[in-house]
């Protein structure tokens, strides 16, 4: 039902968009490129990598169910990790890898600006950094959750000071997308905090559907609200 419901109001989903701009970026890396992949996690994305001399990295604590507050996903299975490290002291040369990609990580990191100064120093020059994290998001993977609100401006300021030339920002759907997404969770959320009234939620979510598909038929080309609100962005920059 509820990817009906996203297929009919138009609004693209914050995963599976995700999902497609990093595998289309690591399709553009020449073969033998030696990426790392900082904070891997689960590798989400190590399939795309079989062209690439791909590492994992990550601090390998996260079992799925953390303090239990927030979200949380269960089970968690890190895989076979090369590096297991503080992601603000990887033990590799400075210059050693031809790209870094750090997906849904920065959130989960106490001093973010400390992992963009480690990546600056891991890259060689002209190498590659890709990124994404979120904008707007719920706590998970909780006591794991340090921050969100990383705005384009976020990435501007501090990419330029640490000598990255940005080729590509791009905003993960908008202020819409991220409404309607909460709005789809509004049932669950109410089961979990007992909400004696969540049955009606249902209703809410079918009545906010009729706009959204709405809205999908009479957009025209009026644009987005991505500069109010939205998942998060997709970066990509170089090391000049």
């Amino acid at each position: 039902m509820k990817n009906w419901l996203k297929r009919v109001s138009g609004v693209s989903t914050n995963q599976d968009t995700r999902d497609r701009w990093v595998a289309e970026v690591l399709a553009t890396l020449p073969a033998g490129t030696r990426i790392l992949d900082a904070g891997a996690g689960e590798q989400r994305y190590r399939k795309h990598c079989a062209h690439l001399q791909y590492v994992a990295q990550d601090f390998g604590g996260y079992d799925g169910r953390g303090n239990s507050q927030g979200l949380q996903v269960g089970s968690w299975n890190y895989g076979a990790l090369q590096i297991v490290s503080d992601i603000t002291a990887i033990p590799e040369p400075a210059g050693s890898f031809d790209a870094i990609m750090c997906t849904e990580v920065l959130e989960h990191v106490p001093d973010p600006l400390k992992a963009l100064d480690e990546f600056a120093r891991l890259l060689r020059s002209g190498g590659q950094l890709i990124l994404t994290a979120p904008f707007a998001s719920l706590v998970h993977f909780a006591p794991y959750h340090f921050a969100s609100g990383f705005s384009r401006y976020w990435y501007e300021h501090h990419l330029a000071a640490r000598g990255m030339e940005i080729t590509e920002l791009r905003a993960n759907g908008d202020w819409f997308s991220y409404l309607w997404q909460e709005l789809l969770r509004l049932p669950s959320m109410g089961r979990r905090y007992r909400d004696w009234s969540w049955p009606w939620a249902y209703a809410c979510v079918a009545f906010a559907a009729s706009y959204f598909a709405a809205r999908k038929l009479g957009r025209g080309a009026r644009g987005d609200a991505a500069d109010l609100a939205c998942f998060g962005f997709h970066v990509r920059a170089t090391k000049r």
